[in-house]
């Protein structure tokens, strides 16, 4: 088939891809794609390339599915890196296409305007594939190599460099269809082996990460089959609704779940990749008896030694391993949901004034509605655990661990989901990082309260160096009057100073069919009961 332009085909492969949004930001060196998805589709000008990755990253996780980002060449392909390593941390199903200059010029270090030296090999490092359009006869096969490449297990970010003078020109494009991959299972004895130990089990737990997220409804079957605790890792969350009286969630490492794993006598993990941040730098304790499922193969025993390693997919490994599942013993499963219990209001007691924000955040929104969490101390203390998620595709939040994100991400994933309201948590210094997107989302206006909460700096680091060192460096800043910059920008404002504003300006906010700015003014709701340090450990201390 014939296309006048690149843009024309690309807009083609989107529609294959059922990607109806793109995000990105135009150039002369993108000019074609970004005419032709505005023309066909919906283009949604961020303000800064990582964004448009963090946008199109998030639009993918809402949707379950895959996104797409624009960028132009050279510095705007670097300002994309960042945000690029956040998707390869995550795996998730990112389709960047960035401009390249001419091909006449490609490569001749001549300084031609936004080349830079060995773009391709930069992509390289910080995608899951990468490519270049070397011809006007294999931009279609490379558009849907990368896609594929995008969706594949592990996943993460497809790139995909396109010199300009083949976007202006005339493309042919062969057949659109997309191979299937193949889905790794384990063999017969390997499952009758982990089968037997399961069969075994009169207290099992189980840990589900984010790859168990295609596996809902085998691990919900083999909850109410054992009767087993579902802990989970940050990305795991919502793979059984976390008001599930089995789900403990992503408290592994507090004392109470310590002590539920060390009387546990069989465990079964799925899909995890058990990070430094979710088992205390590797020193959370773990049953011998460990079964793990990952469709990874280097992730079977590379942080803990297993008994029985299943090379899977989640679906099919717990699809297998049910005929094997027995009901724990008379009052473990009582004994699981006492430590939810408690956990839970160990937590919601330490939040202090944050929990009456929680507690409204979750008693406004619908069963089903999109949170998405910067890296805060709101965010790392209560949004990663107490605030109950009921889906894994409302579970947004930067994976890599870095700040300024959260704003980006909310976009993506409030146009993913029009329907549903989005929540954005965010701190005054991460969204001072991307600040310009709050003109994105003034002029988009999607259905998203901002809810920024402002202690006048990076309040993680300060509660680290209040603790560990005799000074602050770096972390005191200055913040903008978010009233003021809410009215320049056109967004609602509304504030929270107290607990009792908790429930009234949430309500508000959420009813709102458009963007609202709420700020959290840290210093007058009050403290924490315990300072929030994250879970790194201090040489020395």
């Amino acid at each position: 088939m014939r296309y006048d332009t690149g843009g024309d085909l690309l807009v083609t492969v989107l529609r294959e891809l059922d990607i109806d949004t793109v995000f990105g930001i135009v150039s002369v060196h993108n000019l074609p794609l970004v005419e032709a998805v505005d023309r066909e589709l919906r283009f949604v000008p961020v303000r800064h390339e990582a964004s448009a990755v963090n946008a199109a990253d998030a639009y993918g996780r809402a949707r379950g599915t895959l996104g797409c980002a624009l960028t132009s060449t050279g510095t705007g392909a670097g300002n994309a890196a960042g945000s690029l390593i956040e998707s390869l941390s995550a795996g998730s199903s990112v389709l960047h296409i960035t401009g390249q200059v001419e091909s006449e010029f490609l490569g001749s270090g001549r300084g031609f305007i936004h080349e830079t030296k060995d773009q391709l090999g930069m992509l390289t490092a910080v995608s899951a594939y990468a490519a270049s359009v070397p011809d006007t006869e294999q931009a279609g096969r490379i558009l849907r190599e990368a896609a594929r490449a995008a969706l594949a297990t592990p996943g993460g970010p497809a790139s995909v460099e396109w010199p300009i003078d083949l976007q202006f020109a005339a493309q042919s494009d062969g057949p659109g269809e997309l191979p299937v991959s193949a889905v790794p299972t384990a063999t017969d004895s390997e499952i009758a082996a982990a089968g037997a130990l399961l069969a075994s089990a009169r207290r099992p737990l189980i840990w589900a990460g984010g790859g168990a997220v295609t596996a809902r409804g085998e691990l919900a079957r083999l909850l109410e089959t054992t009767g087993a605790g579902l802990l989970t890792s940050n990305s795991g969350r919502g793979t059984v609704p976390e008001d599930h009286e089995q789900v403990i969630g992503n408290f592994a490492t507090t004392p109470a779940v310590r002590t539920l794993l060390a009387e546990a006598d069989v465990l079964l993990t799925i899909g995890t990749h058990f990070r430094s941040n979710e088992t205390a730098d590797y020193t959370l304790k773990l049953p011998e008896a460990h079964i793990q499922a990952d469709v990874e193969a280097a992730a079977l025993g590379r942080v803990y030694p297993v008994a029985h390693a299943l090379h899977s997919d989640a679906a099919a490994a717990l699809a297998a391993l049910l005929p094997h599942a027995r009901p724990a013993e008379a009052g473990w499963s009582d004994r699981v949901a006492a430590v939810r219990t408690q956990v839970r209001a160990i937590l919601h007691d330490n939040i202090g004034p944050q929990a009456a924000i929680c507690d409204a955040i979750r008693a406004a929104l619908p069963r089903e509605a999109v949170v998405a969490r910067d890296v805060t101390i709101a965010s790392s203390s209560w949004g990663n655990r107490l605030l109950e998620v009921h889906d894994p595709r409302d579970n947004i939040f930067p994976r890599g661990g870095g700040i300024g994100q959260g704003l980006g991400m909310g976009i993506g994933a409030a146009l993913a989901r029009p329907g549903a309201p989005t929540v954005v948590i965010a701190g005054d210094g991460g969204l001072a990082v991307h600040l310009g997107e709050l003109l994105t989302l003034a002029q988009e206006r999607p259905r998203l309260t901002l809810i920024v909460f402002n202690d006048g700096g990076y309040g993680v680091l300060r509660n680290m160096q209040d603790r560990y060192s005799e000074r602050r460096s770096g972390v005191d800043l200055v913040t903008p009057d978010f009233e003021l910059l809410a009215r320049a920008c056109g967004l609602p404002y509304l504030r929270i100073a107290a607990e009792e504003h908790a429930e009234p300006v949430l309500n508000q906010a959420l009813a709102s069919q458009g963007p609202t700015l709420v700020e959290v003014d840290l210093t007058k709701l009050g403290p924490m009961k315990i300072p929030f340090t994250p879970p790194v450990r201090i040489p020395g201390q």
